[in-house]
């Protein structure tokens, strides 16, 4: 077989199988990671037989397995975990923010829910532009970085078609954590790291600085007013959140910081269910979310276009490895950031996107020697801080998946807890175009397509995502955080997975590189690539940017969350270790 195959041919799904049972679903690959990476390449996974939850968070991976136990599906779970998360993740789990699900049912039926935030209904197209036309800090930071939240409105929604327990028994475990839990290692740094962001406004340090000061490991953490939010959520289902005295405390937040969000906002509220973005990838079947998240298109961009060189005949994060990725990457970004919008507002070409003909158009502009620099990558298709985010994904004993990311954005959102209820909201009217052609906080250079309307959701990343092996059987869950790096990291997951051989644990364990088109430059985390290939690939024409450090935390890029089905049925789960959570099984 050639090293390179540039021109669209595709790896059969023969040779799909014959990899499978040549070993690329075992646990363990025989590729190493460099010495001074510290994960291992050799660790095992979490197993489990019938059922599996993975989350960031340990309590919340546990609530939802023991909805699997009681009889739930892995809608309930997700449900279950997801409030939890609220609860013991209040950095990016959130009922104040927004997100996506995938669902692959055991008989094949797949969906795809779209409960991302709107722009309240008084939004308009240069809301944040100073007097000299310059991008304001109120996109990022207070009231008026507030969408219209939509999670609560999702889970609803998600519970209403394929739920099968009770709504209230799914909230309770999320009330229970509410009224007092033991902080953990991770509740103390993520609240000790977000440090004088929590003071801006007096019901955040009120709610998460009890007594001044962040709780401690060890300490109870009681959040009371989160507990009577969730108590009306459990009592009154959608109706508990978007009217009654929770929306009531919402608009005075609003009317108190200078927000714009109304009760009508709240009242109109949708969740609404797409069509799932479906693509093959050397035989095994992508599954995953159509915009408004911009994931699963440019995921599958990333696919048909790397799907013509054979990526496991190289070594892995050689030079000429992370060339060939970055050098789609920047490609599909290009497109994600010029045609991708809300579809309810704008016509995107998502089929021609995904298409074989256009990742063959695509694959055969990459010079194999040499970086194209991006600003001479522009959109092909004709005219047209690491985010707060959360991943967690579920599969129930009759093989049933669920794959959910959601996000308030920044860490801790806009810094705005509403009084009274206990919860941050979102600031996701930055991922807007607020000037269209200028970086949003992530550096991502967006287009008109995304521009603010009244009413319209805003353009993500997030990418749960769900994958089918050749014989049409489950293999894989997941998803992550991580502002513009969710894309890139998902499909590393996949990658490491289809083309290298790895299980999910190693597959995890693995350095990561990013790639955006803009700014022109390979993200990587250090110690992932050794001198030699970084020499290598600045020779090449690339500029290379390593993660910084900042304090005690991790420079990491995502916070992946899989599960893996092995041959024999077997489930395999894995959190990343990059900011610690934990895989439940039974």
């Amino acid at each position: 077989m050639p090293l390179l195959l540039r021109h669209g041919i595709r790896f059969s799904v023969f040779l799909a199988v014959v990899l499978a049972l040549a070993g690329c679903l075992r646990e363990q690959s025989r590729i190493s990671f460099p010495a001074n990476w510290p994960y291992s390449a050799d660790e095992a996974p979490v197993m489990a037989q019938a059922g599996m939850v993975v989350s960031t968070d340990e309590y919340a991976s546990a609530v939802g397995s023991e909805v699997l136990k009681a009889g739930g599906n892995a809608v309930d779970a997700a449900i279950a975990t997801s409030f939890a998360l609220a609860v013991v993740n209040p950095e990016a789990g959130n009922i104040g923010g927004g997100g996506f699900m995938v669902v692959r049912l055991a008989d094949g039926t797949t969906a795809a829910l779209d409960y991302r935030e709107r722009a309240p209904l008084a939004a308009s197209r240069d809301m944040y532009l100073d007097e000299a036309g310059e991008l304001s800090e109120a996109s990022t930071v207070g009231h008026l970085a507030v969408g219209v939240p939509g999670v609560v409105a999702g889970l609803w929604e998600a519970h209403r078609r394929f739920g099968t327990l009770e709504w209230q028994a799914l909230v309770d475990p999320a009330i229970e954590l509410a009224e007092g839990f033991v902080v953990r290692e991770r509740q103390a740094r993520q609240l000790r790291m977000a440090g004088e962001n929590l003071q801006i406004f007096p019901a955040t340090a009120a709610t998460f600085l009890p007594g001044g000061k962040a709780p401690g490991v060890g300490e109870t953490f009681r959040q009371p007013d989160l507990a009577a939010t969730l108590k009306g959520i459990g009592l009154n289902g959608r109706d508990g959140f978007y009217l009654g005295s929770t929306a009531d405390l919402i608009v005075a937040e609003m009317e108190r910081g200078g927000g714009i969000l109304t009760h009508e906002d709240l009242a109109r509220m949708e969740a609404v269910w797409r069509d799932p973005v479906e693509v093959a990838y050397r035989g095994y079947r992508l599954i995953s979310m159509p915009p408004t998240s911009s994931g699963g298109a440019t995921l599958a961009a990333m696919a048909k276009i790397l799907e013509g060189f054979d990526l496991g005949s190289l070594e892995y994060h050689s030079a000429g490895h992370v060339h060939l990725l970055a050098e789609a990457w920047k490609r599909a970004y290009a497109d994600r950031n010029t045609y991708l919008a809300d579809p309810d507002f704008v016509e995107i070409p998502v089929d021609r996107m995904v298409s074989e003909e256009y990742g063959a158009e695509r694959r055969a502009t990459i010079d194999l020697d040499r970086a194209t620099p991006s600003l001479e990558v522009g959109p092909g298709l004709g005219p047209a801080d690491d985010g707060e985010t959360t991943h967690l994904s579920v599969v129930d004993a009759s093989g049933n998946a669920v794959s959910i990311t959601t996000t308030i954005n920044s860490f801790f959102g806009s810094k705005v807890t509403v009084e009274g209820a206990g919860f941050i909201l979102n600031n996701e009217m930055d991922d807007f175009s607020g000037r269209p052609g200028y970086p949003n906080q992530y550096g991502l250079v967006q287009g008109e397509a995304n521009a603010i309307a009244p009413g319209k959701r805003m353009l993500s990343a997030m990418t749960p995502t769900i994958v089918v092996n050749p014989d049409g059987e489950l293999l894989l869950v997941l998803g992550s955080p991580g502002g513009a790096t969710i894309i890139t990291n998902v499909f590393q997951q996949i990658s490491n997975v289809i083309d290298f051989g790895m299980g999910v644990r190693q597959g995890l364990n693995a350095p990561r590189i990013h790639h955006q088109h803009l700014p022109d430059e390979v993200q990587y985390e250090p110690g992932s690539l050794t001198p030699e290939v970084m020499a290598a690939l600045e020779a090449m024409g690339h500029t290379m940017d390593e993660r910084i450090r900042t304090g005690d935390v991790y420079p990491y890029i995502g916070d992946v969350q899989a599960i893996m089905r092995l041959p024999d049925g077997s489930l395999a789960g894995a959190s990343d270790h990059r900011r610690g959570g934990a895989a439940v099984g039974h």
